[in-house]
C-alpha cells in the first residue's frame, strides 16, 4: 500500500496527469449518474422509440444553450396539455343536453425567430356523435384569427401548415410565420408577447369529453439537440460514456492480462511451447484486424460485446507478448527465482507470485494507454456501419449524422458533441498514461 501511495504522489506531480484524472473522474461520475437516472432498459426504449416517444421534440435542431452565442434567440419548444398550469378548461352544460367546452392555451413568446411547426393533438371520447371543434388564435396585440373547424375523431392531429383553408386565409404564408408576424414591422419579424390558442368544442353526448395537446416546435432543444428521428441526443451522449469506458477498460484489461500470462507461460516452460507462442504471435501480427472485424459484423453479429470478444481474441497474441517476453527472460534468471525452485515452489506459484509481479510497473502504463485505443476502435466500427444496432454509442451518433448529411445541412452539433467526448476521453487516458510511464519506468525518470 505504501508503494501505491508513493506512486500516486509521484503521478500527482505531473499537471497533465491531474487534468487527466479530473476528466476521468468526471466521466465516471457521469456514468454512474446515467446508469442510475436512465436504466439500461429505459435507454434502449428511448433510443429505439419513434414518434410515440419523441413526438413532442423538433426534428434535427441544435441544443438550447447555443442561444447564448446568438444575437437572435431561436425559439424553444412549448408543450401544453390540459394538465398544464397555463391551460384553462371550462365545461358548461347546456339545457338541450349538449356540453360547451372551452380550452385556452396561453404562453409567452420572446424570441427573434419563428417556430418550426405548430400541431394540436386531439383526443375525443364519445359513442356515436363526434364533437365539433373550432380553433382561434389570439395575438399579443389583440388580433383574433380563426384557424379552422372540424369534427374530431377519437384521435386526430391538426397540423397548421396542412390546413388549406387556413393557408388561403393567410394568403399563402406559412402559419408558423403569419401567426407570429408583427404587422407593424416591414418584413418578417416575430411579435413578442403572450399568445393564446382558444379551442371551442361542442359535445353532443352526456359522457363525451375532449382533450388536446398543443405543441409549438422550436428551433433549439435540450442540452444536446435532436436528430432526424426527433430523438434527444443527450441519451446517446450520456449512455455513450459508460459504454465507451467499459468497452475500453475491458478490452485493455483483457488483452493486457492475457498477453502477460501467455508470455509468462511461454518463457517459463520454454521449448516447443515458447516457439509455438512466438510463431502464433508473428502470424497474428500480420493479420489485418479491421477487415476481420468487418467480416464478423457482416456475417456473424454486430453486438458490441461480441465485437469486444473478437477484438480481445485477435489482440492477445500481439506485440505486447514480445515485449513481456523480453522482460520475463531477464526475470527468469534472477537469483530469487532459483531460490524459489530450490525450496520446491510449483510452476503456477512461480509464474503468478514471482514472474508476473515484476512486470506490473510496465503493465499499468500499457493498460491505461490501451484504453483509448479500444474506445476509438469501437467508434470506428460504428462509423463504418458496424455499430451495435441496439445500444446508443458515440460512434453510432457520428454514423447517423454522416448518413443524414449533417455537415452539409449545417448540423455541426450532431458530429461535434460525440467527437469532442471521444477526444477528451483519449486525451485524459493519454495524459495519465504518460505520467504513469514516467513514474514506473526508471529509464524515463528525470535525474
Amino acid at each position: 500500500m505504501s508503494g501505491l501511495r508513493r506512486a500516486f504522489k509521484d503521478v500527482m506531480q505531473f499537471p497533465t496527469a491531474v487534468v487527466g484524472l479530473l476528466i476521468i473522474f468526471t466521466l465516471v461520475l457521469l456514468s454512474i449518474y446515467t446508469i442510475v437516472t436512465i436504466p439500461y432498459s429505459e435507454a434502449i426504449r428511448l433510443w429505439r422509440g419513434g414518434e410515440e416517444v419523441w413526438g413532442d421534440n423538433p426534428r434535427a435542431v441544435p441544443p438550447a444553450w447555443t442561444n447564448l452565442f446568438r444575437q437572435q434567440k431561436l425559439p424553444e419548444s412549448v408543450v401544453l396539455t390540459d394538465e398544464s398550469e397555463l391551460v384553462g378548461k371550462q365545461m358548461t352544460a347546456m339545457s338541450d343536453g349538449m356540453t360547451d367546452v372551452l380550452l385556452e392555451y396561453t404562453f409567452d413568446y420572446n424570441y427573434d425567430a419563428f417556430p418550426r411547426d405548430l400541431i394540436v393533438f386531439y383526443t375525443a371520447k364519445y359513442e356515436s356523435l363526434a364533437p365539433y371543434v373550432a380553433m382561434f388564435w389570439v395575438t399579443p396585440d389583440g388580433r383574433e384569427i380563426r384557424l379552422g373547424d372540424f369534427t374530431s375523431r377519437p384521435s386526430q392531429t391538426y397540423r397548421f401548415d396542412q390546413d388549406d383553408r387556413l393557408m388561403r386565409r393567410l394568403r399563402g404564408i406559412q402559419p408558423q410565420v403569419a401567426l407570429f408576424d408583427d404587422p407593424e414591422v416591414d418584413g418578417e419579424q416575430p411579435l413578442r408577447g403572450t399568445y393564446t390558442l382558444r379551442v371551442e368544442a361542442l359535445l353532443f353526448e352526456a359522457d363525451a369529453d375532449l382533450d388536446a395537446k398543443f405543441v409549438l416546435y422550436g428551433q433549439v432543444h435540450g442540452l444536446a439537440g435532436t436528430d432526424h428521428r426527433r430523438r434527444d441526443l443527450s441519451v446517446a451522449l450520456l449512455w455513450g460514456i459508460p459504454l465507451a469506458l467499459s468497452f475500453g477498460l475491458l478490452g485493455a484489461l483483457g488483452t493486457s492480462i492475457l498477453s502477460m500470462f501467455i508470455a509468462a507461460i511461454g518463457v517459463w516452460f520454454g521449448g516447443v511451447l515458447d516457439e509455438l507462442i512466438q510463431r502464433i504471435t508473428e502470424v497474428n501480427m500480420l493479420l489485418p484486424t479491421l477487415p476481420i472485424l468487418i467480416m464478423v459484423g457482416t456475417f456473424q453479429s454486430r453486438s458490441i460485446w461480441a465485437m469486444l470478444g473478437w477484438i480481445i481474441a485477435l489482440s492477445i497474441f500481439g506485440g505486447a507478448v514480445k515485449g513481456y517476453r523480453a522482460i520475463f527472460l531477464q526475470v527468469k534468471e534472477a537469483p530469487y527465482i532459483e531460490a524459489a525452485k530450490a525450496y520446491g515452489a510449483g510452476n503456477a506459484r512461480i509464474i503468478t507470485l514471482y514472474l508476473i509481479p515484476r512486470i506490473i510497473p510496465v503493465l499499468i502504463p500499457n493498460l491505461v494507454n490501451g484504453i483509448p485505443g479500444f474506445v476509438f476502435l469501437e467508434a470506428a466500427l460504428a462509423v463504418l456501419g458496424l455499430g451495435d444496432p441496439v445500444l446508443p454509442t458515440w460512434g453510432k451518433l457520428i454514423n447517423d449524422a454522416h448518413s443524414q448529411g449533417a455537415l452539409y445541412n449545417g448540423q455541426y452539433y450532431w458530429i461535434l458533441q460525440p467527437t469532442v467526448l471521444l477526444m477528451l476521453t483519449g486525451l485524459a487516458f493519454a495524459m495519465v498514461g504518460f505520467a504513469l510511464d514516467r513514474v514506473f519506468n526508471p529509464r524515463l525518470r528525470e535525474v
